[in-house]
Order: C-alpha cells, then structure tokens, then sequence
C-alpha cells in the first residue's frame, strides 16, 4: 500500500553518542522523505560530535571516534537540514521520546529555530505497543491461551506469570536469544542459571548509576566523571563520595559505592 499524504513525512533514525537529551550528540543521522507523488529523497550522513563517544555506544552502533574525526559537524549541516525538513511531518521509531527531543536540542545549539508545533509527529512504536499489548495480560494470553481474571491482584498476576514462564521455556528450548543488534545472548534452556544469564545484564547498582565497562571495571554513568572508573575517581577526587552519600542517590547505590571505596582501600 501507499500512504496518502498531504504533505511529505520524513521518516529518520539517530545513532548518538548516549541517551541523555541535554547532553549527547548525534553521530550519525537518516532522514528518508516520502513525498505526495512517492518519490523519495534521502539524507545520511555521518556527524562529528565533539565529544567523546563512549565506548558502551560505539559497542552498539559501531561508531567509533576515528570514523566520524574528519566527517563535518552539526552547525556545519544544520541549515540545509532544516530547509530538508520545511514543511514535512516527522516520523520513526521512539522518536518522541529520544529522536525528536534530541534532534531539536542539536538545531538550537546549532542556532537553528527548528519548529515542531506545525508538525505530525508519527511513531510507530507507539502504534506497536498499543496494539500488540506488552502487559502480563497479554502475555498469558498468548503464552497460554487463557485469559486472566483477576489482573492486577498479587496472587493471580503471580501465578499468571509462573505459568508464561514454564509455557516460554518450553516454547523456546533450545533457541538462541539475540539482542536487537543481533547479537547472540545465549541458549534458551530449562535451567535456570542459563535463563539467568541470558536474560539478566550484569549491573553494579540497580540504579544504574554505575556500569561495567569492557575491561570489567566499574564506571560512572552520569555526570562529569561518566566513563571514568569509580576507582579512579574515588582517589583522585575523595570528595565526590561525599557528595554522592549526602545526596539523592539510591540507598542501593551508596552501598556499592561503599563496597567499591572499601575494596579500593584494602587493595593499597
């Protein structure tokens, strides 16, 4: 089918350097425009942040800091993007969440007065999740065929989920899990420390306002110290645990913080 439109839609993906709006930058962009007619254009580029990009996301997108050194950087497309963009609605996955707040947040620091009020703003993962539903509900029907009396109670959601879980390892004995990138998780089997590691990412804190990197060193995941090992951290600014004590931050996320100081210490 084709979509009937009265004016184009720019369907468009970003590939940034996180998932903080205020804060990360894009580095790589698509913008493919769906015109009245059907006719197609497109816009992909690769994009010089000027930042740092972490290596848990080049990990992702496969973007390092040497692919993107000579590409040229956002200010430098910024206003022929917009013209791009003039008069179209704005479409893709997760986009009103991350892509379109992102987007914007690039185009201001650029100096660009980038408008989204005269706009559709279309995603389909919205569409996806309210019509395919992702609830408990859902998926005992699905699982089991049955429908769940008595949602939202302790003892039937519990039950309910004992037996999705059985009808899952059975469905899926023996089938590889992959991640959205592809990526191989492990075999899905009737055992459950191989259920536990395919389907729990190892985390310092629950919070996770810490995170391990590709060396198994625990590092910070916000503010200004984020990618820099809390060892590191904890010795060369001492003060910065006390901040983190007397702030905030989950009570989980100060007792790893401890364990963390505390094993840095005994290892002197």
């Amino acid at each position: 089918m084709q979509l009937h439109l009265k004016k184009p839609v720019v369907f468009f993906d970003l590939e940034t350097t996180g998932t903080n709006i205020s804060t990360d930058r894009i580095v790589e962009y698509a913008f493919v425009k769906i015109n009245p007619d059907q006719t197609l254009e497109k816009r992909v580029s690769r994009i010089n942040p000027q930042i740092p990009i972490p290596l848990e996301s080049s990990l992702i997108h496969g973007i390092y800091r040497e692919d993107v050194a000579d590409a040229p950087i956002f200010k430098d497309v910024a206003r022929e993007l917009d013209q791009f963009l003039q008069g179209c609605d704005l479409a893709g996955f997760n986009v009103l969440r991350f892509d379109i707040p992102l987007l914007v947040e690039e185009f201001l620091r650029a100096g660009v007065d980038f408008q989204i009020s005269n706009r559709n703003l279309l995603d389909a993962q919205k569409i996806f999740h309210t019509m395919e539903k992702r609830n408990l509900t859902a998926a005992y029907k699905f699982y089991c065929d049955k429908e769940l009396e008595g949602a939202h109670g302790a003892e039937a959601d519990t039950m309910a989920t004992y037996e999705v879980f059985k009808s899952q390892i059975e469905r899926y004995d023996g089938q590889e899990m992959t991640d959205l990138k592809g990526n191989s998780l492990g075999v899905i089997t009737n055992d459950m420390d191989k259920i536990h590691e395919v389907t729990f990412h190892k985390v310092v804190d629950l919070a996770n306002r810490m995170s391990f990197n590709e060396n198994g060193e625990e590092v910070f995941n916000f503010g200004k110290h984020k990618g820099k090992p809390v060892e590191e951290v904890l010795k060369s600014e001492p003060g910065f645990y006390d901040w983190m004590m007397r702030g905030d931050f989950p009570l989980d996320t100060k007792r790893k913080l401890t364990e963390i100081k505390l094993r840095s210490f005994n290892n002197r």
